[in-house]
């Protein structure tokens, strides 16, 4: 496995504005699908985490628009991993469309949070493992 993986998709007409560019804020759920399809192939997925009393939210977020995505273009996400993960796992991503324009780079942050006491904790040791074994920095 790289250390990055591309979904694509067609933007749709509701997430545009009326000048029918994507609208900013839909940016965020593209970015997390692309960090949800990463975390699937590497053989994790968010409802496991949760179910073993670990969430993940996003701590922060920074979006660099380029150029705006239109009604029906087909974008590609392009997310990889920044460094090995200890409480906060930190993602990178590129959006481009099917010109091969690059229109967003972004990075998102997100802290590993134990369920019951809210609170930080480590990036648990099946996810390291499965970052350790597959992925070359």
């Amino acid at each position: 496995m790289a250390n990055f993986k591309e979904i694509s998709f067609h933007v749709r007409y509701a997430e545009t504005d009326q000048m029918k560019y994507v609208y900013y804020g839909n940016y965020a759920q593209y970015l997390e699908m692309g960090r949800v399809a990463w975390l699937r192939d590497l053989g994790v997925s968010y409802r496991t985490m949760e179910e073993n009393g670990v969430m993940l939210p996003v701590v922060s977020m920074h979006i660099d628009f380029k150029k705006p995505a239109l009604y029906d273009d087909l974008l590609t996400v392009q997310t990889s991993l920044k460094k090995v993960p200890f409480v906060k796992i930190e993602f990178d991503y590129k959006i481009y469309n099917e010109k091969k324009e690059l229109l967003v780079t972004a990075n998102t942050v997100l802290a590993f949070i134990d369920m019951k006491t809210n609170r930080p904790t480590a990036c648990p040791n099946y996810v390291l493992e499965k970052i350790n074994n597959l992925i070359q920095f």
